[in-house]
């Protein structure tokens, strides 16, 4: 089997260690954001990309952040945060990076 081809590595930093534990996220639900997100936008941070998914109830929703960075075939998650409220849509990223996305996850 090519190594290439399977699902990429996914490791944390301590800044996103840090961020989860501060807001009580569980790896799973982080990779659950990866795995499906509702909105997938550019990253603040340079080459970055920052996935969404919206949780909570209709009367107190808020979103779940995740910021990824991609270097040789590794998905290195850079942060983790709660939105309170739902953001208005950013740029989105071009249809041929969210589609690469799919497909490697």
């Amino acid at each position: 089997m090519d190594s290439s081809r399977g699902p990429k590595q996914l490791s944390f930093t301590h800044h996103a260690r840090a961020k989860m534990r501060f807001y009580g996220f569980s790896e799973q639900r982080v990779k659950r954001v990866l795995h499906a997100p509702a909105r997938i936008e550019e990253g603040i941070a340079p080459e970055t990309i920052a996935m969404m998914q919206v949780v909570g109830t209709s009367k107190h929703p808020y979103e779940v952040w995740v910021m990824i960075s991609e270097k040789e075939g590794k998905q290195n998650v850079v942060s983790a945060w709660r939105y309170p409220g739902r953001t208005k849509p950013g740029e989105p990223l071009p249809a041929a990076v969210v589609r690469e996305l799919r497909a490697s996850l």
